[in-house]
């Protein structure tokens, strides 16, 4: 994620991976600016409802102003119709602002309803693909490599941490723009969304 305004890159590894029940989220913490490193604590995982999720590569500016945006009219939703919206219907919503006003940013939108656990990747010109997982950012190639590798299909929880958490260090090994760490969540229609807190982080990078 850069934090110029004038360099436009996707300097960050964010990550999403469907699993029996939920999905779980995650990205790591550097900002860059060119080649400096700008902020080691920057966020890109934003709840933007009970159970969905929306992750951040590009510029900060941008991706704050579209996660508070998509909060704001996802909770409007969900008080006008009594009903949360669909995690596909946030991705078209989510799209559908990138056509009208493009962002220099590359989002994921995860979350889990009634159809089941979703990844939609969401490019800066409104594009919306899903998936059973997704990378994205400079250092989603490095993290591709991990998940072609070790996904499989109805993972369980635990399983899906530890692919996730190894993805997001195999880019902070390569990626000079990615890196201090990462932030992870779970996120299942029953429990919402459920931020690990650093202990639980502690544990799982312990068991890998």
């Amino acid at each position: 994620m850069d934090m110029s305004s004038e360099v436009v890159k996707t300097g960050t590894s964010t990550i999403g991976i469907t699993f029996d029940g939920g999905v779980v989220v995650g990205a790591d913490h550097r900002a860059t600016m060119g080649h400096f490193i700008a902020n080691k604590s920057v966020q890109k995982v934003f709840q933007i409802s009970n159970s969905i999720a929306l992750t951040t590569a590009g510029l900060v500016g941008h991706a704050q102003s579209l996660s508070r945006t998509l909060a704001s009219e996802l909770r409007l939703y969900e008080l006008k119709r009594d009903s949360p919206m669909t995690v596909k219907g946030a991705a078209t919503l989510t799209a559908n602002i990138l056509v009208g006003r493009p962002h220099h940013v590359q989002l994921l939108i995860v979350g889990a309803d009634k159809d089941g656990s979703s990844v939609y990747s969401i490019d800066a010109a409104g594009g919306s693909i899903p998936d059973v997982y997704c990378a994205t950012g400079s250092g989603s190639p490095y993290m591709y490599g991990v998940l072609e590798d070790q996904y499989r299909d109805n993972m369980s929880r635990e399983d899906a941490l530890k692919v996730a958490a190894k993805a997001l260090l195999a880019s902070a090994q390569r990626d000079a723009a990615s890196g201090n760490g990462m932030d992870l969540a779970v996120i299942t229609l029953d429990d919402g969304f459920k931020l690990l807190t650093e202990e639980e982080k502690i544990t799982l990078l312990s068991s890998l």
